[in-house]
């Protein structure tokens, strides 16, 4: 910033760092607004690198951080739902128009500590209120996108959506189909996200009102930001375009003898709401997804009234692979969230397992994340943590017993037995380890043994 204001160039901080610094909350990224143009910049600084430079935007990099730099500009014309076909070079004032809420749109010089405010941002900001700049259908038309960001925002900071911003993402919510899905999934994966440790350094902007005179959509509440996101989704009309698989459990009703929060979608934001701060990031999304095959399995018991969802985990797991492939996700991602649906049901059973069983679950890569949506699952229905307190008790047990853990022999070894590749050697291994984990047979020699008997 200096060496651009040095230079004779006006540079301000932008958008979010600028909102999250005026409410005390850390940021990460830094953006620049400046009246350089990308050339002037590039001369300025030993290292950059023109990420947009057509577009005005050039990252910087200083102290081994990256700064992104971006020219004063006004954008027209836009005929995807994304990018304008226009661009030209602006002043701060009409670059500060462009942008999508107000209280993204502050400008601040943390050189003469100034704040540079053209769009009304700073009073939404202390109302804590999501509104955007100028007429919401034009926003939302430049980049429909910016229908989820709102939501996003509202969650993530506990703020309310103006009545006409809400109303038009109501409206136009279908189009966010014509996003991709990349856009879409970092969006929702930011919506979703586990909250963080709080480490705030404070406001300061002077303490206001919640809302102001106009009002603002939605009634006040605490809860945390996942749970207030996915209420904000169903409200806005966007979760049955986003996730209509999780639209359809609104109206899943279970039984309330183990669910007596009511229905499948109640049950998912209560558990939402218990997420613990700095989870796996993949925890919300087995969540969102564990019970995701409920509607289509349900039934319903004539003579009881009971409702059963039998096999909703195998066919939920098939289904949370439809919905993660869709938003894109890694396969590594995709893998692990899988097999935390396909089975949750298992902890139910746990007290009466085989010892080799429930090692063989303990053991899993994915247990941690298994038993972390057991803890939610009990948490958001029926309350009983007895279950989830037994494995934690049998994973610590079986941590001071590591010598049991690896395998005794291996594939190779079998062969060295004379035993020839194909199917016998996987069927032998896997029974030799069942064996292993029941603690039957506890060393190398003793499984040797016990596999010549078995070819006997």
């Amino acid at each position: 910033m200096a060496q651009l204001q040095g230079a004779e160039f006006a540079a301000f901080w932008v958008g979010g760092c600028v909102r999250d610094f005026l409410l005390g909350r850390e940021s990460q990224d830094f953006d620049i607004a400046t009246d350089a143009k990308p050339e002037q910049v590039e001369k300025l600084f030993a290292k950059t690198i023109p990420v947009g430079k057509k577009f005005g935007v050039v990252i910087v990099v200083e102290g081994g951080h990256q700064f992104q730099v971006a020219t004063f500009r006004a954008e027209a014309d836009y005929q995807d739902g994304r990018r304008p076909e226009k661009v030209e070079f602006a002043n701060a004032e009409a670059d500060a128009s462009r942008r999508d809420f107000t209280v993204n749109g502050l400008f601040y010089d943390p050189l003469t500590e100034k704040i540079h405010d053209w769009v009304g941002g700073e009073k939404d900001l202390r109302a804590k209120i999501i509104r955007t700049i100028g007429k919401p259908e034009e926003r939302f038309g430049e980049d429909h996108l910016r229908m989820l960001r709102a939501v996003r925002f509202a969650a993530q900071l506990n703020f309310e959506i103006a009545p006409e911003t809400f109303s038009a993402i109501q409206s136009l919510a279908p189009k966010i189909k014509i996003i991709s899905a990349e856009r879409v999934r970092d969006e929702l994966v930011k919506l979703f996200a586990p909250p963080i440790s709080d480490g705030r350094a404070g406001s300061p902007l002077p303490a206001a009102p919640s809302q102001t005179d106009d009002g603002a959509h939605g009634v006040t509440r605490p809860t945390s930001p996942a749970a207030r996101g996915l209420d904000l989704l169903r409200e806005s009309n966007l979760l049955e375009h986003v996730l209509p698989e999780l639209a359809a459990t609104i109206h899943c009703e279970q039984s309330p003898d183990f669910h007596p929060e009511g229905s499948v979608f109640n049950h998912i934001r209560l558990m939402l709401e218990k997420l613990p701060p700095d989870a796996d990031p993949l925890l919300p999304w087995a969540a969102l997804l564990h019970d995701i095959a409920k509607p289509v399995t349900a039934e319903k018991d004539l003579a009881t009234g009971k409702i059963h969802f039998y096999g909703h985990e195998k066919v939920g797991a098939d289904m949370a692979e439809v919905v993660l492939r869709r938003l894109k996700f890694s396969n590594d991602e995709i893998a692990v969230v899988v097999t935390a649906v396909r089975h949750h049901m298992q902890f139910k059973d746990v007290t009466l397992m085989r010892k080799a069983t429930l090692r063989r679950m303990l053991l899993r890569a994915t247990f941690p994340l298994e038993l972390a949506l057991h803890r939610l699952d009990s948490l958001g229905s029926h309350g009983d943590l007895a279950h989830h307190d037994f494995c934690v008790a049998a994973a610590e047990e079986l941590k001071n017993q590591p010598e049991i853990l690896p395998p005794l022999l291996t594939g190779d070894d079998l062969l060295a037995l004379g035993i020839p590749r194909g199917k016998k050697i996987g069927e032998l291994l896997h029974e030799l380890r069942d064996r292993q984990l029941a603690e039957e047979i506890k060393t190398p020699d003793e499984a040797r043994a016990w596999v010549k008997r078995m070819l006997a």
